[in-house]
């Protein structure tokens, strides 16, 4: 498994990240392990309900950058592991979107990591997101 990653709706679950990290020869080094869950929100920016999100993404770039990240966020100190994994295609309300897994020494290393690794996959990665709302269909910038 790779540790950043562009994937179809279904092709990779949270407990097969975590239990890649569990599975880790360092696994004896972490306290923490902290997760973000991108999930499709029934309300859309302009307040109308929202039916359906459609991601796309330049593939192999994207894989790149979410590697890239979690490298990087590796080499922080007290972080172990990270991974991020993002789907594409059509996901409906409350389906996930994306994981963004961190393990670290401690839980203080381990949120900040977290934090900063999903706010740098939201501005980094191309990845293009188009609302589907009861009031029409927009593409979104700044996912």
């Amino acid at each position: 498994m790779r540790k950043g990653e562009i994937h179809n709706k279904g092709e990779i679950s949270l407990q097969e990240i975590i239990d890649e990290i569990k599975r880790s020869p360092r696994i004896n080094e972490v306290g923490a392990i902290a997760c973000f869950i991108g999930i499709v929100r029934g309300k859309g920016k302009d307040g109308s309900r929202v039916k359906k999100l459609e991601f796309e993404a330049y593939e192999e770039e994207a894989n790149k950058v979410l590697s890239k990240i979690c490298e990087e966020t590796i080499e922080k100190n007290g972080v172990i592991d990270a991974h991020i994994h993002h789907n594409v295609g059509t996901l409906n309300v409350g389906e996930d979107i994306v994981y963004v897994v961190v393990a670290g020494e401690h839980r203080e290393e381990t949120f900040q990591a977290l934090r900063e690794a999903v706010e740098r996959f939201k501005k980094e990665a191309p990845i293009w997101k188009k609302e589907h709302t009861e009031k029409g269909s927009y593409w979104v910038t700044n996912i």
